[in-house]
């Protein structure tokens, strides 16, 4: 995990942030990052960062996003079956929320 540190200094949007609005907000694209947190939105310079955020479900296990929506479009529906099949958040938990979203949301 990459800790609460700040992604978006012109901004002042921190990691915890922009998972949050993973989360809340189904935020998969910098495009609804900016919209919802305004990170990306100065100077730019984050914006790497913050695609490899969202590309990112568990960084405990290295699982992608994409490895977590084939999962679920392949029919896993618990999180549990997630993580059996890609590993996503069997170690410390922390991205279980996300992994419920992308369940319900289906992206």
């Amino acid at each position: 995990m990459a800790g609460n540190r700040i992604i978006c200094k012109c901004m002042d949007v921190d990691y915890l942030a922009i998972r949050m609005a993973m989360v809340s907000h189904t935020a998969r694209t910098v495009e609804e990052i900016r919209q919802i947190t305004e990170a990306g939105t100065g100077c730019g310079g984050c914006i790497p960062e913050i695609e490899a955020i969202l590309s990112s479900v568990c960084g405990c296990t290295g699982t992608s996003l994409k490895e977590v929506v084939d999962s679920v479009s392949a029919g896993k529906a618990t999180v549990d079956a997630v993580g059996a099949q890609t590993k996503a958040g069997t170690d410390c938990g922390r991205c279980q929320k996300l992994i419920e979203n992308v369940i319900q949301n289906k992206r």
